[in-house]
């Protein structure tokens, strides 16, 4: 395994200690590790070149988890819908720990997502209970029934099972971690728009 994957994981175990991530879920002790073969995502490229994901709070998880993406399986989640080339190049994720990640759990699945600036990420829901962590960037999170928030490095956002929820940037790209828990084996899927009236 590449020590950039392990490096990644220890801070993320510092991480973790956060009072919102402890709550949410627990990272496991010894994860199983996974080789596999990286998947490359334009978004990949665009993370990587990004020049304004600015942080004071995660300087070095930010920098981990670009030094991992060349080793990533970037995530197909949206490949055959109809959301289109640019959002595809410009928003995506990686897997570090849970079913397709490069630390196996079955218990949590942990995330590294990317949009650039000026992207909107459609009304979505899914069942596994979610949090985001702003680790870099800001964005704007609208969750269904609540108020939309800017949230900038160290703000989380707590999404409930099947709560329809979205993100937008704007003049600044936004890098998160973001996690499940509960059943975490459903893919996402789009919310209509009455599902959010």
């Amino acid at each position: 395994m590449d020590p950039r994957w392990r490096k990644l994981l220890d801070h993320m175990r510092h991480v973790h200690a956060i009072p919102e991530l402890s709550k949410f879920c627990e990272l496991p002790p010894n994860p199983s590790i996974r080789q596999f073969n990286p998947r490359h995502a334009k978004a990949a490229d665009a993370m990587c070149a990004d020049t304004g994901l600015a942080t004071d709070t995660f300087p070095e998880f930010r920098d981990l988890i670009v030094s991992c993406s060349p080793l990533a399986r970037w995530r197909k989640t949206y490949r055959d819908t109809a959301i289109g080339a640019d959002f595809l190049d410009r928003f995506g994720c990686y897997e570090i720990v849970g079913a397709d990640g490069p630390f196996v759990c079955g218990c949590m699945r942990g995330f590294a997502v990317y949009a650039s600036a000026g992207l909107h990420y459609p009304w979505h829901h899914h069942p596994a209970e979610e949090l985001y962590l702003v680790v870099a960037g800001t964005a704007e999170f609208a969750v269904k029934g609540k108020p939309s928030r800017t949230l900038r490095p160290g703000e989380s956002v707590f999404h409930e099972s099947n709560q329809p929820h979205s993100m937008t940037t704007f003049d600044k790209p936004v890098m998160a971690y973001v996690m499940w828990r509960g059943e975490i084996d459903a893919p996402p899927a789009w919310t209509y728009p009455e599902e959010i009236a």
